[in-house]
């Protein structure tokens, strides 16, 4: 460990790092590895825009099926504007 300018030892929180980090400014990250699911916190990151694209593309995708969807269901256009589709 090197020592800081009073003398006293560094404290880091970890030992090794999954990337790289500058000690210079308290151990910070110097990059950020954004296709990795290896940390929770991108695990989360990942999960969250997969899940509002998800939400996204089916949202949209029922307008062009809606005459499908009348057909099937019988039911009238009345229905289908208070159904908020």
């Amino acid at each position: 460990m090197s020592s800081v300018p009073s003398g006293q030892a560094e404290i880091k929180k970890y030992d090794t790092y999954y990337v790289n980090v500058d000690p210079d400014q308290d151990d910070k990250s110097t990059e950020i590895k954004l296709l990795s699911f290896k940390r929770p916190h991108m695990r989360a990151f990942h999960c969250s825009w997969m899940g509002f694209f998800t939400a996204f593309f089916i949202w949209f995708a029922i307008a062009p099926l809606l005459p499908e969807i009348k057909a099937t269901l019988g039911i009238s256009k009345q229905q289908i504007w208070t159904s908020n589709i």
